[in-house]
Parts: C-alpha cells; sequence; structure tokens
C-alpha cells in the first residue's frame, strides 16, 4: 500500500559528514509521519554520500561532482522530489519533536503561504535571529545590530530578538536554515535563484515569492536548533567572497541605482584598503582575497 507523501526534506551538505548524520538522525526522530527525503552532496570528500546511503537507505542521495552552490543544489533537490511540501533544512540545523507537522499544517490550512520558517535557537538554547526586513541600508544597520548584539549575549537585544521571534508574523525574509515552500510556488518563481552560490538566496527567493502575490509567514509554533557559521569556519576567505558576491547580486536585482553605487564604492575602498593592509603585512592570502574583492564589484551586472 503507498504512502501519501505530506513533506519533501532536502538538505544539501558540504564537508558536514557528522552534523549531517545527526541532523537526518534528529528528523528521522522527530519528523512523526514519513517523509521524502533528498541528500543533495556537493562533491564533499568526507564520505558523506556514502554515509546517508548506508544509514539512510530511503533517502534519494545526489553526489554532485562539484560543489554547485547552494541554490543549485536546492533547486535539484526539490525537482527531484514529489511531496506537494518542500522542506529545506541545512544539515547543522536538528528539528524539535512536532516542528516538521507544526510547519506543514501551517501551509496546509492556508494556501496563500508560499513559504514559512520555524524558531531558531542556538544549540544552547539562545534564540537566533532567523527573519527580517528587505535587504537594503537602513534595514541591514538595524539587522546587523540585532545580530551582533544576540552574538555578544547583550541582555536587551536577546530580549528584542525573543520578542521578535514569540508570535506568527510575516517578515519579509526567513532564514533559509529552515525553511519550507509550497511547490506550486517554487515552480511559479522557478526555485532559487542559481546565481546565489552562497548567502541571502533565501532573502531574494522570498522578495520574489511575495512579488508573486505568496505570503511569507514565520510561525514560533515550529522549532529547530542551528548551528550557526559553519560554512564561514570551513573556509573563511571564501565564505567573505561569498557573501559579498551574493550581496552585490541582490542589490542589483532589487534595489535602486544609488543603493547599488554606494555598495560598489564601499566594497572597493574596502577591498583597496585591505590589499593596502596585506601588502605592508606581507600577507599574500589577505591580499589574494582583497584582489578578488575589488575584481567583484568590476564585473558586470
Amino acid at each position: 500500500m503507498s504512502v501519501t507523501l505530506r513533506v519533501a526534506v532536502v538538505v544539501v551538505s558540504y564537508e558536514a559528514r557528522d552534523t549531517l548524520l545527526a541532523s537526518l538522525a534528529a528528523l528521522r526522530e522527530h519528523a512523526g509521519f514519513p517523509v521524502e527525503l533528498v541528500v543533495v552532496d556537493n562533491a564533499s570528500r568526507d564520505g558523506s554520500a556514502q554515509a546517508v546511503r548506508e544509514r539512510h537507505p530511503e533517502a534519494l542521495v545526489i553526489a554532485n561532482a562539484d560543489n554547485a552552490g547552494f541554490g543549485r543544489a536546492c533547486n535539484q533537490g526539490w525537482r527531484a522530489s514529489r511531496a506537494p511540501l518542500v522542506l529545506f533544512l541545512n544539515p547543522d540545523a536538528e528539528v524539535a519533536p512536532g516542528a516538521v507537522a507544526a510547519i506543514a499544517a501551517l501551509l496546509e490550512h492556508r494556501p496563500e503561504i508560499g513559504a514559512a520558517g520555524p524558531r531558531t535557537r542556538s544549540a544552547d538554547g539562545t534564540i537566533q535571529v532567523s527573519t527580517g526586513p528587505d535587504l537594503g541600508w537602513i534595514a541591514e544597520a538595524r539587522q546587523r545590530r540585532l545580530v551582533r548584539g544576540v552574538a555578544h549575549r547583550d541582555p536587551c537585544r536577546l530580549a528584542e530578538a525573543e520578542r521578535r521571534h514569540s508570535l506568527e508574523h510575516e517578515p519579509d525574509w526567513v532564514s533559509g536554515s529552515c525553511l519550507i515552500a509550497r511547490r506550486t510556488a517554487l515552480e511559479a518563481v522557478s526555485g532559487f535563484d542559481e546565481r546565489f552560490f552562497l548567502y541571502e538566496e533565501d532573502a531574494d527567493l522570498c522578495r520574489r515569492l511575495r512579488v508573486s502575490g505568496w505570503r511569507v509567514v514565520y510561525t514560533p509554533a515550529a522549532e529547530v536548533r542551528h548551528q550557526l557559521g559553519r560554512s564561514m569556519s570551513k573556509a573563511p576567505g571564501r565564505a567573505r567572497l561569498a557573501y559579498h558576491r551574493s550581496h552585490l547580486l541582490y542589490y542589483r536585482k532589487h534595489n535602486g541605482a544609488l543603493s547599488r553605487a554606494a555598495l560598489v564604492a564601499l566594497l572597493a575602498a574596502r577591498g583597496a584598503l585591505s590589499w593596502a593592509r596585506a601588502a605592508v603585512a606581507g600577507d599574500a592570502g589577505r591580499r589574494d582575497e582583497a584582489r578578488a574583492l575589488l575584481g567583484l564589484v568590476l564585473e558586470r551586472p
């Protein structure tokens, strides 16, 4: 007798074998019903793909020969699945009991919702900022102040973040570390923009969904634990460049000419200053990173 699948879970992984297996174990234990599992491995060298095949034979494993990036791999995953709802889950995120059922029920009961995200906490229970406004100079300054305050355990910022994430609401975006989307909504906007290799693909997706008439919702009824910062820790220089590239792309897609020009000028100045400092210090690695940043700002949109 066949089982009607409600949710496909897509996990994109790169060099994260141990946390990936822990995430899948939590999913198996806490999902509460059968899910369609798709793991997309971006050319990891740590045995991730084989480990998933051995421990989760029910999973469809897509092993890329090269690192395709997060956005493209997410698209590979959801297009290879069949369920009407797709939950994108980072390999360093673990769902709590009842989380998958709660967030799936939200979309099943409200057909106007295209995407939703749960409350996200660190392993120690500290709240993470997993929602926010569309990216822009003022909005980002406020968001950065909140995120840094939470990271430094500032009591006022922690309280503010807890308040922001205590009630269901409609933010401009929800974090891609755990994001559920309706398949028809993904099809309507052609999924993730694959030009975003890493970072801000979630904000871009949510913005395009809202422009297309779908609602984006945050709910505290579901919760995940997320080990924030693993992508940056693996290769911080490459991660910074990926962030700057995505930031430029987002501004070029969505923001006005003045905002785009200001961002280009800021990054050019930062790259030039970093190159000069690295040259004086004889730091070849940082000099190359600065040169790469300068190359980014000169790229044609």
